[in-house]
């Protein structure tokens, strides 16, 4: 048994943040059905837009075999009244639906947090949208990319001679998405002491716990991240800058070249620590300097410190350089590429890459589920389904007989694999 077996939860949403946010409930054993847009009348489009981003397989884009895992897929032409009905119904039966549509848009189709839970008090939803819910900016188009640099985290990323950087994945989003699943969390952990999931009656014969809604901005969840950076500007007047590869004000925090082009970061920013990298590297003047002795005197000599230990690391293969500190029990690590987490014995000791299969039986590593729970761990069941995959499958289990939904697909209202 899974930890959140028999949990339902319903996806509506595209691309990144909604739908990273219902893939990790569907790795810790919810049922998830995902929600997409039918092929056009011509064969062509339809689906989550994410899977036709980046390397394809067989059409389909290998971030979806990972982002779509353990998800069930049924595909409903939204623009359909029908459709909405089918939508409603799943809605109405879910613990938990996540959206990242632009705020306004499930209202107009009869899907909003306020008209579902009129009729299902106990519902919870978790929406995810670049400016939140409210507020003047509200109804503007927000991607994480716009969340990360209002959140602050673009202004701070980067050398401070050269414009800002963005991380090299939508980090943003997916910060936005588990925010997202931790206010799910401790609504349904509400809900259930207040009475539980709701038993589809209404009236006096209504027994549900109270649901709520969980409303995340992109750039509110990245500005969550951003550590000491508000009172550091309101009692200091410090704006806080790029500092490339250090970590600003903690010292020595960098990353540092050996003499193969290597690249390893180097945390001596205890004060203990700070001793022992400074004898390792043969710089015991620096380690017995008391003026050195704790951060904040490290913090104004930053230049002559981390000058010091690239001067050392630049005389040293990695392998040497690693060597030394690690004995030495300085925190220090190369920079991995996934060709090194590929190989690396920590990552294979702790099984983070598990071998799956596509549905023509190739073959394909996925990452494993993060967080290891000891008694109800995640997992891999299949890899993303094809689009409409378990349209007939959903419907059977609301009660549509097989005429009906075949009048449904000819009309263009679902959509199914074949079509």
């Amino acid at each position: 048994m899974s930890a959140l077996t028999g949990l339902k939860v319903l996806e509506l949403g595209t691309l990144i943040a909604g739908p990273f946010a219902a893939r990790i409930f569907g790795e810790f054993g919810a049922d998830v059905i995902k929600v997409e847009t039918p092929h056009g009348p011509d064969g062509t489009g339809g689906g989550d837009p994410i899977r036709s981003w980046r390397h394809l397989h067989e059409g389909n884009s290998l971030w979806w075999t990972v982002q779509a895992r353990n998800k069930r897929s049924i595909a409903l032409n939204l623009k359909d009244p029908r459709a909405r009905e089918i939508a409603r119904r799943l809605a109405l039966d879910a613990d938990v639906v996540v959206e990242n549509y632009r705020p306004g848009v499930l209202e107009k189709w009869g899907l909003g947090y306020e008209q579902l839970r009129a009729v299902n008090p106990a519902l919870i939803m978790v929406r995810l949208s670049g400016y939140g819910q409210t507020g003047p900016m509200k109804d503007q188009p927000g991607f994480g990319a716009i969340g990360e640099s209002m959140g602050g985290l673009r202004y701070v990323s980067g050398h401070p001679d050269r414009p800002p950087l963005r991380v090299g994945i939508s980090i943003g989003d997916s910060i936005a998405a588990l925010h997202g699943v931790i206010g799910a969390m401790m609504a349904l952990r509400h809900r259930d002491a207040t009475g539980g999931r709701w038993n589809g009656k209404q009236g006096a014969d209504c027994r549900a716990g109270q649901g709520q809604m969980v409303d995340v901005a992109l750039y509110e969840a990245v500005f969550n991240m951003m550590e000491s950076l508000v009172p550091e500007y309101d009692v200091a007047g410090v704006v806080r800058e790029r500092t490339g590869g250090a970590l600003p004000g903690i010292v020595p925090s960098n990353t540092y070249t050996t003499r193969d082009g290597q690249n390893i970061v180097i945390a001596g920013n205890g004060d203990a620590i700070f001793n022992r990298l400074m004898r390792a590297i043969g710089r015991d003047d620096l380690a017995s300097d008391p003026g050195l002795a704790r951060n904040d005197g490290r913090a104004r000599r930053v230049d002559e410190i981390d000058g010091a230990i690239q001067q050392w690391c630049g005389g040293r293969g990695i392998e040497e350089a690693l060597g030394i500190l690690k004995g030495a029990d300085v925190p220090v690590g190369k920079i991995y590429s996934v060709a090194d987490m590929f190989g690396d014995p920590q990552f294979l000791a702790r099984r983070m890459i598990e071998q799956h299969r596509f549905a023509d039986g190739s073959p394909v590593k996925l990452p494993a589920v993060v967080p290891k729970l000891s008694e109800t761990p995640g997992e891999t069941r299949w890899v993303g389904p094809v689009l409409g995959e378990h349209t007939e499958e959903v419907l059977k289990s609301l009660g549509y007989d097989s005429a009906a939904i075949d009048e449904l697909a000819k009309t263009g209202a679902i959509g199914r694999p074949d079509n």
